[in-house]
């Protein structure tokens, strides 16, 4: 405890007045205020984003932006019950429709599409974008599908759809043959 003595106490009717304050919890409260202080000043620097007023646009006005081309991708749509439509997109333009007749081949327990297959491989040669073996992109297919579609016909489908092969050649490696497109699913 620390002590304050106000001197007096004598003549003049002044009283002394001495008293005990405890500095402890004011001590505690002014290292918690400090320690809050300090977290909440680095927080607020992280909260902070570097903005200007300028208007959007090129940082040179006298350059050409040139925009980036889109990537063609095969839309695979197993909708209906007779056919396939392969569907050449670029973003959202159409570039390329093609039917293809819907015709099962049974393999064992196996379901096989050799005619959809053979046109994907056609259509790849004609449109593909990624054939040098050292491009370490891939053509994308899209693959539309019903949620009654048997699973059975689905993997088939995809199988057509691995059908293309090119040479892929990774970094230092030996070349291999893999399949041309990256399959994924549409969403409903």
């Amino acid at each position: 405890m620390a002590g304050i003595d106000t001197g007096g106490g004598g003549h003049g009717g002044r009283r002394s007045s001495n008293h005990e304050i405890p500095l402890i919890p004011f001590i505690d409260f002014l290292l918690c205020l400090v320690a809050f202080l300090l977290v909440t000043a680095v927080w607020s620097q992280m909260a902070r984003i570097n903005a200007d007023a300028r208007v959007p646009g090129p940082p040179r006005p006298e350059d050409e932006i040139t925009k980036p081309e889109k990537e063609k991708q095969l839309h695979v749509e197993m909708r209906g019950e007779r056919k396939f439509q392969l569907v050449w997109k670029e973003g959202s333009t159409v570039v390329n429709t093609i039917d293809v007749e819907r015709k099962p081949v049974k393999a064992g327990e196996d379901t096989r599409f050799p005619d959809l297959a053979k046109k994907i491989v056609d259509e790849w040669t004609a449109n593909g974008s990624h054939r040098a073996g050292t491009d370490k992109k891939f053509d994308q297919a899209v693959l539309h599908t019903d949620n009654t579609t048997p699973f059975s016909d689905v993997i088939a489908v995809i199988d057509a759809i691995y059908a293309p092969l090119r040479d892929f050649t990774p970094t230092g490696g030996k070349t291999e043959k893999v399949p041309a497109f990256n399959v994924t699913f549409a969403v409903n």
